[in-house]
């Protein structure tokens, strides 16, 4: 009786959790398709608060009556520009006069030096919602004159462009990525399991975390707690999925293994639950912990990636520990059908695992420092990694209109031209400040806004040398236009020279800033961040597994592994991008996110490996404990690891640069790491190192005894 109230109480827990997680994930799931509505891409407003960048930023709103982001229309004519042609120009000027957002009176047009272009700069407001507003500024900017015809190229670029192209692919990614990451797990999960009824409970449990998350990032991001961004929604998507389903699999594969034991399904939950559950729960903690390390960062786009997926990986924790388990319980032992497990038989898989658990036993003073030597190799990569930026007609793998009008305006303008370097100085000294710009190698001019500026505060060229400087609060704004590209190496390498003259000049007081600037600041914030924010989740991750392992020497040697897989990682990719995806550069915060990523998913799959090492060295000495460890966990952690590398191999669908390479770089990180790490370098390392190990713990002194030759993995649980 007693036995039968214990299953029909645990049933009724189960049907609750269910029924209690699917009414949240109905309330939530109107929001999982609105983050789009909260969701911010300008790069101006994740700029630190002490920048320079940002405090000529702040200098501009009292020359200016609203803040400004220029379109630049540019027309092309390889014959020359025809009298009809600046026709058209001047009524296309007068319709986007029309259009919602466009800062009016328009500068007149600028044409090229050899008269094959015409550039006309359209200032949008860029106040409030401004990414929004300039999307469909330049959407309607861009009906307005079409694609050209009869010889005549028309495009809409520059910042304004560029930002547009940025929204439409950042507000289109939830739909596509998240069905091509349903996919991909749905065909591992099915070939993992081979099971038509299993790969439905993580599949449905991952749904409900990534559902439920969404919602509270809504809520974060809509009361300003939190900036979100389109390149963090695409990696919440992934990480919810890679993560839950990793989580979901161990939890699984151990529950399997306990129904081989327990005649009850209650007792062999309950005994994966204590087994994997504390594995689990490390992993994620680890996660959240690096990805919170992301709070330290100075760029508010970093800072708003931290929480965004801490929030995800948080949730799907939850729901993994709960809401699985109890879904499993409901489906019983016939949720594993056609290979149902029944208490008192042996599982006979991991032949593959055991024959490599033998190998190392046999070899594993040669495996580690083989395999180690390989990984160094792999890092030398890294000479490759970081020698380009990405600068605008970089940032997408296919053609766009900003991207196009960019180079038409390259062929035919001064590179900077309607992205003008700023400089705001003390109005008694601009007169030897402009002296001094203009002495700058890659300063193609130098002007005054003036009382009476162009549209959004552009100066105007046409103003001539009569028209009086605008003084704001005791300084004028000079405008400082670049010979080359405003995105571009070149560019930033002026800018810096113009930085160190303008500051020089005495009592002058001077700031730079503008697009350029921007760039700058934002590269060397992210240097910064990778100087802080590297070492401190080292920190953090090594007391998570120094309380988890309760040792100092293994969470050392773990940490040393999964760094190395980190520099292989790199250095690898530094090779692909350059030589096999011939990509021109990488972002910026390119290799600070790839560290935590990889370093703390990771750490996971070595703690999946040395909590069970640990439990099983308690009982049978560390060396077979390393071997039973390996071939009972190895089946389970490699499947999560093609799991996780998949989900991120998905980011590879989008058509940005910078979330494919990250993509990349995290799918080959999890599988080195899986693969290589996890499977031979960690086993053999700690194979060879023996009991000490786990110093200072009291099992470094348990007996290690010898491994038999073929040792019996399964009659550990015997009864």
């Amino acid at each position: 009786m007693r036995g039968i109230r214990n299953r029909t109480v645990g049933t009724l827990v189960a049907v609750a959790v269910v029924l209690g997680w699917l009414a949240i994930t109905g309330f939530a799931a109107p929001f999982s398709g609105r983050l789009d509505d909260v969701a911010t891409n300008d790069n101006a407003a994740f700029l630190p608060a002490d920048a320079e960048a940002t405090h000529a930023d702040r200098l501009a709103t009292g020359f200016i009556d609203r803040q400004t982001t220029p379109a630049l229309v540019v027309y092309e004519r390889t014959s020359g520009i025809t009298d009809a042609d600046r026709q058209r120009i001047a009524a296309d000027a007068d319709r986007f006069a029309q259009v919602p957002g466009v800062i009016t009176p328009l500068p007149p047009p600028v044409p090229s030096g050899d008269g094959q272009a015409v550039q006309l700069i359209v200032p949008l407001d860029s106040s409030g919602d401004g990414g929004d507003r300039i999307h469909r500024a330049v959407d309607a900017m861009r009906g307005i004159t079409g694609p050209g015809a009869d010889g005549l190229l028309v495009e809409v670029a520059g910042p304004a462009g560029l930002l547009a192209d940025l929204v439409a692919v950042f507000s289109s990614i939830d739909g596509p990525l998240l069905l091509v990451t349903l996919v991909v797990v749905l065909v591992i999960l099915l070939i993992v399991y081979r099971s038509p009824v299993l790969w439905i409970f993580p599949l449905l449990a991952a749904g409900v975390s990534y559902i439920v998350a969404t919602l509270l990032v809504y809520v974060l991001a809509d009361n300003d707690v939190i900036k979100l961004n389109g390149q963090a929604q695409g990696i919440l998507t992934v990480l919810v999925f890679g993560a839950g389903t990793d989580y979901a699999l161990l939890l699984i594969a151990r529950y399997r293994e306990e129904l081989h034991h327990h005649p009850r399904t209650i007792d062999a939950m309950i005994a994966a639950w204590r087994g994997a559950g504390p594995a689990i729960f490390a992993s994620g903690t680890t996660v959240i912990a690096g990805l919170l390390c992301l709070l330290l960062s100075d760029l508010n786009s970093n800072r708003a990636l931290g929480p965004v997926t801490a929030v995800g990986v948080g949730v799907t924790l939850v729901v993994m520990l709960t809401f699985l388990p109890a879904m499993l319980l409901l489906g019983g032992r016939w949720a594993f059908w056609p290979r149902v497990p029944h208490a008192g038989t042996t599982d006979r898989s991991g032949g593959l695992w055991r024959a490599i658990g033998r190998f190392i036993g046999r070899r594993a003073r040669w495996v580690w420092p083989i395999t180690a030597a390989g990984l160094v190799a792999l890092a030398a990569g890294l000479t490759q990694l970081g020698g380009t930026t990405l600068g605008q007609a970089d940032l997408f793998t296919e053609q766009t209109d900003s991207v196009d009008g960019q180079r038409i305006i390259d062929r035919h303008f001064p590179g900077g031209l309607g992205s003008p370097a700023t400089i705001f100085v003390a109005a008694d000294t601009a007169d030897r400040v402009a002296e001094v710009a203009r002495a700058v190698p890659g300063v193609a001019q130098v002007q005054p806004l003036t009382v009476a500026p162009g549209a959004g505060g552009q100066a105007d060229p046409s103003a001539g040398a009569s028209a009086p400087p605008r003084v704001v609060d005791g300084r004028i704004q000079l405008e400082a236009t670049l010979t080359e590209e405003a995105d571009s190496l070149a560019a930033r390498d002026t800018v810096r020279r113009l930085r160190v003259a303008v500051h020089a000049v005495p009592g002058a007081g001077a700031v730079v800033g503008g697009f350029t600037a921007i760039n700058i600041d934002t590269s060397d914030a992210a240097d910064r961040d990778q100087n802080v924010i590297i070492p401190t989740v080292l920190g953090v991750i090594a007391v998570i597994l120094a309380l988890l392992l309760r040792s100092l020497l293994a969470p050392l040697l773990l940490i040393v592994t999964v760094v190395l897989s980190f520099a292989a990682t790199l250095g690898l990719c530094a090779v692909l991008f350059t030589h096999g995806f011939d990509f021109p550069g990488v972002d910026a915060s390119f290799p600070l996110f790839a560290f935590v990523f990889l370093v703390a998913l990771g750490v996971d799959y070595n703690i999946f490996l040395m909590s069970r090492v640990r439990e099983e060295s308690a009982k049978y000495g560390t060396r077979p404990g390393v071997l039973r460890g390996l071939c009972v966990t190895g089946g389970v952690i490699t499947s999560a690891g093609f799991v996780l590398a998949a989900t991120f191999s998905a980011l590879a669908v989008l058509p940005l640069v910078i979330l494919v390479e990250l993509g990349l770089a995290v799918a080959l990180g999890v599988l080195i790491d899986t693969i290589v790490v996890r499977s031979l370098l960690v086993p053999a390392l700690a194979y060879h190192i023996g009991p000490a190990i786990w110093w200072p713990s009291k099992l470094q002194r348990v007996d290690p005894g010898e491994p038999p030759e073929d040792p019996d993995y399964h009659a550990r649980h015997a009864r």
